[in-house]
């Protein structure tokens, strides 16, 4: 018995270190439709943005950027302010409660504005992240920050605007203020970035530090990269430490948002691209410094599920903010711009009590039936397939793949008469010869005779799979 305890202590043991810095977190499957309390607008002004904490009264409280329609769209460089809204729940519905800051005015780093805000809860205090702009040693009048705002990104006061914008912070011991600003920016451009310092994301590490995510420009370009750089500091509200290595460097992102998991024992951050459609992504990290993709990378695309079952495209859907609640994710925000529209919406994060198959696997499970086309070289030579030799030996003659009449439509018109709901392609084995045009495999359709080596059965097959209604699903071999 004496052995049999030891060696479940030792089990037991093994199973809590398992659970330490583990990347399993996901989202993409427990994202709820959309309810009109999910939505926030507010009459005659543009929202963007949120960041949500839960107040010592039990109520959740919103802070968000917000500038009126007259100003235009554009207008939140130089007329945006933040705005307090309180809910019951951090999914809404919220309630508009006060305006908290606006530009201190001539003489101060944040003269001008008040945008884009992240409110946190540090050794006993608020802190109120926020960015901010001024003009410099010119003085700019009401009529001409306004034509400014009003003309937008093509205006010559713009991009010096832009260029001087900062992040700063104001702090209150109660969450309804009075709120208390630097007289000075936290941190000025360096290391991975040579202009700007904005849209702060602040998280508190096990190690007691504060990390500091701001987005900035890369170095020699023609045209600005968004990159994402870190800073570190042993208080809440600096000095910072840049560092030399950014988070995201490699690839055009903005709206850092991050908070530190306790139950993982890593770092994560939420952010969105416009790269391609776009997606609000994921990255994370076990000690703040040294970020990489998480293992669910892609959160979501740039659509919102509606309770109607319908998925609705906006023209911009940014700013993602994760509510991070008792050690699970809650909500994650967004801001939507549609036509002369834009407001922030609250997705509710599913949380499955017991363990549950992911909208994924209920969908391989209901597909019930499909079918696999396996088709390469050895379908012409009538040579006896050797799995011993097939990678090592190619076939010399590929010339010999000439299916003249091949009809991908008749292959999937045969699996859905059959009643199956998906079907799969091979489209490359152990010969190596790809059934599809690539660029850096010369083994492949192109090099083909063929339809003037023209010919794509993948491209083909997926066609047909879109014609008939079935799933395609496509077989990479690995030679």
């Amino acid at each position: 018995m004496r052995y049999l305890n030891i060696l479940l202590v030792f089990l037991f043991n093994i199973q809590i270190y398992g659970q330490k810095s583990t990347d399993d977190l996901r989202l993409y499957d427990n994202l709820e439709p959309l309810t009109q309390d999910n939505i926030f607008k507010t009459d005659g002004y543009y929202n963007w943005g949120s960041s949500i904490i839960k107040g010592k009264d039990e109520k959740y409280h919103l802070f968000y950027a917000r500038w009126k329609k007259e100003y235009s769209f554009s207008g939140w460089l130089i007329f945006s302010e933040i705005a307090h809204a309180t809910s019951k729940s951090p999914a809404g519905p919220w309630k508009y409660k006060e305006t908290v800051l606006k530009g201190r005015g001539s003489g101060h780093w944040d003269a001008i504005t008040a945008h884009n805000p992240k409110i946190k809860y540090f050794n006993g205090k608020y802190y109120l992240y926020y960015i901010s702009t001024n003009s410099g040693d010119q003085l700019l009048s009401e009529k001409e920050l306004l034509e400014t705002a009003r003309t937008g990104y093509k205006h010559k006061n713009w991009m010096p605007l832009r260029n001087r914008q900062r992040t700063g912070v104001a702090v209150s011991k109660n969450i309804n203020g009075p709120w208390k600003r630097r007289e000075k920016a936290l941190l000025e451009p360096s290391g991975p970035i040579n202009t700007l310092t904005v849209n702060p994301a602040v998280t508190k590490g096990k190690d007691g530090k504060f990390y500091l995510i701001v987005k900035g420009d890369k170095d020699k370009i023609k045209w600005w990269i968004r990159n994402q750089a870190l800073a570190i500091s042993d208080q809440p509200d600096g000095a910072f430490i840049m560092q030399k290595k950014a988070v995201i460097d490699y690839l055009d992102t903005e709206d850092m948002s991050i908070w530190y998991d306790q139950k993982r024992e890593r770092f994560y951050g939420v952010f969105h691209t416009n790269k391609g459609n776009g997606f609000i992504g994921m990255v994370t990290s076990p000690d703040g410094i040294n970020w990489k993709k998480s293992n669910e990378f892609v959160i979501m695309p740039k659509v919102l599920p509606m309770t109607d079952g319908t998925m609705f495209k906006p023209e911009r859907l940014e700013r993602p903010f994760i509510f991070y609640e008792e050690g699970k994710v809650k909500v994650l925000s967004l801001a939507v711009k549609n036509g002369d529209e834009s407001y922030s919406v609250f997705l509710p994060v599913k949380e499955n009590k017991y363990p549950a198959p992911n909208k994924r696997q209920l969908a391989w499970q209901e597909a019930e039936l499909g079918m696999v086309f396996h088709y390469d070289l050895h379908v012409f030579d009538n040579k006896k397939y050797g799995q011993g030799r097939n990678r090592i030996d190619p076939v010399d003659n590929y010339q010999i793949f000439n299916p003249k009449n091949l009809d991908t439509d008749q292959w999937i018109k045969a699996a859905k008469d059959t009643g199956a709901k998906f079907a799969i392609l091979t489209a490359t084995h152990e010969t190596g010869f790809a059934l599809y045009q690539s660029e850096v495999n010369p083994y492949c359709m192109k090099a083909l005779k063929y339809k003037d080596g023209k010919g794509d059965v993948v491209r083909d097959f997926v066609n047909s799979c879109r014609k008939y209604g079935l799933k395609p699903g496509i077989y990479l071999g690995i030679r």
